[in-house]
């Protein structure tokens, strides 16, 4: 047998026996245990080895109960080895995701390190920063705003610098102010605020309005900085800042420098400007009512001024009744935490709100330079995202849109108007209060090349009636109604746009039914019936004839045919906004009962003129910080609003406004124009929107007092000794004489030729035969036999010396039409005042109309 195949001898004292004995001594055996089991080397005899059972014994003691596996294994190897990693992290001692729970020590010096830090570098960052100065904080400057052409229009700003007062100058009643409203702990913390600042988080979540979370220290150094920029670099030296202040500097000296630096508005910095500005005083000369004031106004001077702000939601009547509230609140608050007792708080009622001296820089800026600059500034700060205090700091050079040749004609063409029209010492109960308001853009880019806001704040007018909504634009409304269904068509044209040709009713009080056929019911819950400005009995007439006349009955019928949504979409997609818009979908909606700015309007319009292509309007081509070009300021992108052949059709329509309807007295410009006339109930605004290829200009004309709370519209009945005033009167006039003096030496140019487009789709009732059709050509030409008394207008406009442009009737041979037998300029059927005896009957009488409309629609016809 071979010798590899011989069974090896057994030792006498360990082998199998010393195995058995050293396994009973534990319970368990692991991986190790096999290979401790001896081997023959196969190249020499097997011998015995009677130490391995000894050893084998000492390890299974050393292992213990550890049992059987490979953990038990790799556990007996972490006790055996020591780690010598620096931190024990995954644990070596520990086994599965017992591994990866750190120690208590661990933990502990992890946040004992981490604080450390922290206090090492808050040390080193408040060692590293300096204490502001409020005497080097840099002065305003100059605001230099530019005309289109390059030359210098105004200088604003810098005149309401920086006055440092030390803090005994300033009243302790605006100290407390400020204190009470600001910042309750001021004198006891360390600068920041920790519980303030989750008060302020906690109040914004929950819509409570009390302090804010910065402390005054805080707002002190933020008002050292005078860049814009946002970032975390500058939230955290500010942060050092405030710590160092809070811990080093005393209390008095931190709150003069805040009042001092702070901005209350007026372009004035630090209390003593303010004080200066508002109420013509040195600021120690303040009562506690005024320094109440001063401290609302330090919660936001552009929306707490009662001046106005930059904004649609800082409106000076907005404004006041904020500042109103928060003067009232401040002085509560003052008694609340006992800076004020209550007798003292009793001597100051709702009627004791402070009133203020005259504003600085509005007599700075007279005539329409203030309207321009705010035009211009409000575009930049809302192109750029700059607030009011930013700019109020100045450095911006501004170059703008405004041409001031047409500028000054625009002015022109108000005032001699106004001057000859208006007489408030012979008339003062009916001519005062008459505001006007213009814009004029251009049409092939939307700039804004001109525009009229009022008398100028120099005469404490700081509404800018181009730019201010709220004045109902009337029957310059019912384009966007025509383009809707030139677009969209109606439910009677099957989907296909709709033709200018087709038919409607115009009946004076004729039913308006819905879309389902349906008649509207008004408030007290009978058939709703559409009032014509005329009674005249119009029958069925075409769009375009509606529209040369203003009739109000067929698009208070159209806007239902095509939809209100659809006229939104049409008015909106040229540049009307849908804050301006109101909100019913009744009839009204069809006749102007929406409230766009001079500005928006020219804009829209302009779409039109461009064939369909809208640019949004601007102000600014170029703005300028520290020698460097801010971006944003290019000339907005055009944009497809409407088909080309639709505004060509809608323009096409307009001129006939111009050539036979309610404008005719825009035909002595002497060069193609188009353009819609628009009246509300009881002559409480007049507009006349036109345009030419070139330029597109919109002029309103209503009545309010500019220094009442709520701005209300009053009539203009018997304004300029005329019974009314309608849209193709006064504002015609302006139009007419300014485009005139802007357009001259231009070539004249012709609208783009309009295609035929749309289906000749008459509404329900309308004689079928389509010879009908032919009747809109001869409703054409029945303008014709009756303007063949035109060629006499004509030359009268030459006669104009024996009348003036607005006596509408001054004129017999301007009749347009003899179905009215009125004698109104230009006017056919109605529009225009209606027949001679329509201004009379005052639109009072008018029934109702679903949502509560009472007498819009009827005004708005009266073009």
């Amino acid at each position: 047998m071979s010798e590899h195949r011989r069974k090896p001898p057994q030792p006498q004292g360990g082998g199998r026996a010393s195995a058995r004995r050293a396994a009973q001594q534990r319970p368990g055996r692991g991986a190790d245990d096999r290979r401790d089991v001896p081997t023959a080397s196969p190249s020499g005899p097997y011998a015995e080895r009677p130490p391995a059972g000894r050893v084998e014994a000492r390890r299974a003691a050393q292992r213990g109960p550890a049992g059987r596996g490979r953990g038990s294994g790799r556990a007996a190897r972490g006790t055996g080895r020591p780690d010598k990693r620096l931190i024990n992290y995954p644990r070596s001692d520990k086994d599965g995701w017992k591994r990866f729970v750190p120690s208590w020590k661990f933990v502990s010096g992890t946040v004992l390190g981490f604080f450390a830090v922290i206090i090492a570098g808050t040390g080193i960052g408040i060692a590293m920063v300096n204490k502001p100065d409020e005497n080097k904080a840099a002065q305003a400057q100059n605001n230099v705003f530019y005309w289109e052409d390059g030359s210098q229009m105004v200088a604003t700003g810098g005149s309401m610098n920086r006055q440092i007062v030390p803090i005994d100058k300033i009243p302790k009643s605006m100290r407390d102010a400020v204190i009470a409203a600001e910042n309750e702990s001021f004198e006891t913390d360390k600068g920041v605020d920790p519980m303030g600042i989750a008060r302020a988080v906690y109040n914004m979540a929950t819509g409570g309005s009390t302090q804010g979370g910065s402390t005054i220290t805080q707002q002190y150094v933020k008002n050292t900085y005078l860049d814009s920029e946002q970032t975390l670099k500058r939230k955290v030296t500010e942060l050092f800042i405030a710590i160092k202040l809070g811990v080093s500097e005393e209390k008095d000296k931190v709150l003069a420098g805040y009042l001092n630096t702070a901005y209350y508005g007026r372009d004035a910095y630090g209390i003593q400007a303010a004080a200066r500005a508002y109420f013509g005083k040195d600021c120690q000369d303040l009562n506690p009512s005024e320094t109440a004031f001063l401290a609302s106004v330090l919660k936001g001077p552009n929306l707490y001024n009662p001046d106005g702000g930059i904004g649609s939601a800082a409106t000076p009547v907005l404004n006041e009744e904020r500042a109103r509230k928060r003067w009232a609140w401040v002085l509560d608050r003052e008694v609340e935490v006992g800076r004020m007792d209550k007798a003292e708080r009793a001597k100051y009622k709702d009627s004791d709100f402070p009133a203020r001296v005259e504003s600085e820089q509005a007599r700075a800026m007279s005539g329409q330079i203030g309207y321009l600059v705010e035009t211009a500034k409000q575009y930049v700060m809302k192109t750029k995202g700059i607030t009011a205090e930013q700019m109020a700091l100045g450095g911006y050079q501004i170059k703008t849109t405004f041409q001031k040749p047409r500028v000054d004609a625009l002015v022109k063409a108000v005032e001699d108007t106004r001057n000859d029209f208006l007489d408030e010492k012979k008339r003062p109960e009916l001519d005062t209060f008459v505001q006007f308001g213009a814009a004029s853009v251009d049409v092939k880019t939307g700039a804004i090349v001109a525009l009229y806001g009022g008398p100028g704040m120099d005469k404490k007018y700081f509404s800018n009636n181009a730019n201010t909504s709220g004045v109902p634009v009337g029957s310059t409304w019912k384009p966007y109604v025509l383009a809707a269904a030139m677009e969209y068509g109606t439910q009677n044209s099957n989907g296909q746009g709709l033709s200018a040709d087709s038919k409607y009713m115009a009946d004076d009080l004729t039913v308006i039914k819905n879309r389902q056929g349906r008649p509207l019911l008004d408030n007290s819950g009978k058939p709703f019936k559409q009032k014509n400005e005329s009674s005249a009995a119009f029958g069925y007439v075409t769009l375009n004839e509606a529209m040369e006349k203003s009739i109000n009955v067929p698009f208070a019928q159209l806007v239902f045919d095509v939809g209100h949504t659809k006229v939104r979409d049409v008015a909106r997609s040229t540049g009307i906004l849908k804050e301006s818009m109101v909100v019913g979908d009744d009839a009204s909606f069809a006749l102007g009962t929406s409230t766009p700015s001079a500005i928006r309007m020219a804009d829209s319009y302009a779409t039109f003129a461009a064939s369909g292509t809208h640019h949004e309007p601007f102000s600014v081509t170029e703005v300028v910080k520290n020698g460097e070009k801010l971006s944003g300021f290019e000339a907005p992108k055009a944009e497809r609003a409407m088909d080309n052949a639709v505004a060509d059709n809608v323009t096409k329509v307009l001129e006939n406004v111009v050539e036979n309807g309610t404008g005719k007295k825009a035909k002595a410009l002497g060069r193609p124009a188009a353009g819609k006339t628009g009246t509300t109930d009881q002559n409480k605004s007049a507009w006349f929107v036109g345009y030419t290829p070139e330029l597109s200009t919109a002029v309103a004309l209503f009545r309010t007092d500019p220094n009442s709370a709520d701005k209300k519209l009053m009539s203009m009945n018997g304004v300029g000794g005329t019974d009314s005033i309608h849209g193709g009167d006064i504002p015609t006039v302006i139009w007419t004489e300014y485009m005139r003096e802007a357009l001259k030496g231009a070539p004249v140019k012709p609208f783009p030729e309009a295609e035929d487009i749309g289906v000749v789709a008459d509404s329900a009732g309308a004689p079928s035969p389509t010879p009908s059709a032919p009747a809109a050509p001869s409703a054409s030409p029945s303008p014709s036999p009756s303007s063949s008394p035109t060629p006499s207008p004509t030359p009268s406009k030459g006669g104009k010396p024996s009348c003036k442009p607005w006596e509408l009737y001054c004129d017999p041979n301007t009749t347009g039409g003899t179905s009215t037998g009125g004698t109104n300029s230009g006017v056919i059927g109605g529009a225009d005042g209606g027949a001679s005896g329509s201004p009379s009957p005052t639109d009072t009488s008018r029934p109702g109309r679903p949502g509560g409309s009472t007498g819009w629609p009827t005004g708005t016809a009266a073009d």
